[in-house]
């Protein structure tokens, strides 16, 4: 016969471990949401004095080296690049060879996107050349770190929606993020007009682009774990 107090640590055990896994994605949706938020903290340009035009500026020249709040942005990206880290590595992955390995691949990817994020800020654009025409519009380290965020991304989005059309939950995911990656790809395609010498108006579609990312952030926040395995049929003769 089993002891109560033998019982009662089981129990708790049990308990304790059951919440370990379900505690995952609600940390990684706490922190996806926050990323989202703070993702399109450009909504700042309204109250403060960035001197940019929202309609003709890449949203980095907030940042950019020789800006007023270089600080404030820069900051504010860092902390975004680390949420999605956070999310990501707390991300419940799909168990089974259908859904496992696209979900795995897709959550480093976004921790790639992460990363690549940093170093954008890490390499800021040298001055702002929606005002300052004098400055270089295409910076090799920052182009650079920027095409590799967006490579990581949209590698993430397309892993990730795959996963979830190959294994269950992330009923959102399948139905709302294949719309999402293709709206993000056509916004981000549409930005590019000042690599070519042809700037203006790009400002508008990477803001449009920006407030996609935040509800692909928030598409993901709606992870739950797989369902768990039922308990074991009790043996008999056990206690």
């Amino acid at each position: 016969m089993t002891e109560p107090s033998t019982a009662t640590g089981r129990a708790g055990s049990a308990a304790r471990a059951r919440a370990g896994p379900a505690a995952r994605p609600a940390r990684a949706g706490w922190a996806l949401v926050a990323a989202a938020v703070l993702y399109n903290a450009w909504v700042l340009e309204a109250v403060l004095p960035t001197g940019l035009d929202p309609r003709h500026s890449y949203v980095s020249e907030l940042y950019a080296a020789d800006q007023p709040f270089h600080t404030l942005f820069g900051g504010i990206e860092i902390l975004t690049a680390l949420l999605v880290a956070a999310g990501a590595l707390f991300l419940p992955v799909r168990h089974g060879p259908a859904a496992g390995t696209w979900a795995g691949a897709g959550r480093w990817a976004l921790v790639a996107f992460a990363a690549s994020s940093v170093a954008d800020v890490v390499v800021p654009m040298r001055c702002a050349p929606s005002v300052n025409h004098a400055c270089e519009a295409v910076n090799p380290w920052h182009t650079a770190t920027s095409a590799l965020a967006h490579a990581a991304l949209f590698g993430s989005m397309a892993l990730l929606v795959t996963a979830a059309f190959r294994g269950p939950g992330w009923p959102p995911l399948r139905r709302w993020g294949p719309w999402v990656l293709g709206a993000a790809l056509l916004t981000a395609l549409t930005t590019v007009g000042p690599l070519f010498a042809r700037p203006g108006w790009h400002g508008v579609p990477q803001r449009a682009h920006l407030v996609l990312v935040g509800v692909w952030l928030i598409l993901l926040a709606t992870a739950r774990r797989p369902e768990p395995d039922p308990d074991p049929a009790p043996r008999p003769g056990g206690p």
